[in-house]
């Protein structure tokens, strides 16, 4: 089968501007172009249509579609297995999700008695599953299983008080570090404010401190792309930053 842009388009559930889009950036391009003029895609661009749409799902940028995608080892088949997978993924988290939201409710009807710590039980699952999929290799690699298996624990026991309150620390330490990199200096008073903020956010978490564990982990957010773009959603340079402002607090070298 070959398709127009228009009836691509409708097949997919994407706008004619999309693909055209797609075109521009190179990360689809037709198969052909008529000699009408008009974009003709072939089932080879379907298929790429659909891992494109698949990862966009799973909230992968254009950016990075694209540079999977063109990797000359890039594997469709592989990459159907690893969409499924996270699909799999997904679909227990909502399940988990869901069976809250149905005793919520029960609850509220009077048909069963749902502690406070019941009511959070779906939301810290997924917190420990969705920490676990982006960063649970390299932080076990780092610190062990028992680390980590000791860190889920305190996530599975949080309080409602404790969730708020460790909440409120990480937004304070965000808050905190912004307003340090406008002084731009990682030794002065606020950029040291937030590494004693972020040294009380890890403590939290794994149950102890370590100036060692701390500056290690610092270091893992300037080394690793995705910790890095966690803190630099702050502002940018944002992980850099607090690398060094950790590194002055604990008086190891970066």
């Amino acid at each position: 089968m070959e398709y127009t842009v228009q009836k691509l388009g409708q097949l997919a559930g994407v706008s004619t501007r999309t693909l055209r889009y797609y075109d521009e950036i190179g990360i689809l391009k037709p198969a052909r172009i008529n000699s009408s003029g008009y974009r003709i895609y072939g089932q080879q661009e379907v298929d790429r249509l659909q891992q494109i749409l698949f990862y966009k799902e799973l909230g992968v940028g254009l950016e990075q579609i694209k540079d999977i995608l063109c990797d000359p080892a890039f594997d469709a088949s592989a990459a159907l297995q690893t969409h499924y997978n996270e699909l799999l993924d997904r679909k227990k988290q909502l399940e988990t999700l869901i069976a809250n939201v149905e005793k919520t409710i029960a609850a509220q009807k009077g048909e069963v008695i749902m502690s406070d710590q019941e009511k959070f039980e779906g939301f810290k699952k997924q917190m420990i599953e969705e920490n676990e999929k982006k960063y649970g290799k390299e932080i076990r690699e780092k610190y062990g299983d028992a680390t980590v298996e000791k860190s889920n624990n305190i996530v599975k026991n949080m309080t409602k008080e404790q969730h708020e309150a460790i909440t409120r620390l990480s937004e304070e330490v965000n808050e905190t570090l912004r307003l340090a990199m406008q002084v731009g200096d990682p030794a002065g008073e606020l950029a040291q404010k937030a590494a004693d903020l972020h040294k009380q956010w890890i403590s939290f978490y794994w149950g102890h401190y370590s100036k060692e564990a701390h500056m290690g982990l610092a270091q893992m957010y300037v080394d690793d792309e995705r910790f890095t773009a966690y803190y630099d959603k702050v502002q940018p340079g944002a992980a850099l930053f607090l690398r060094d402002a950790i590194a002055v607090y604990t008086g190891m070298k970066a």
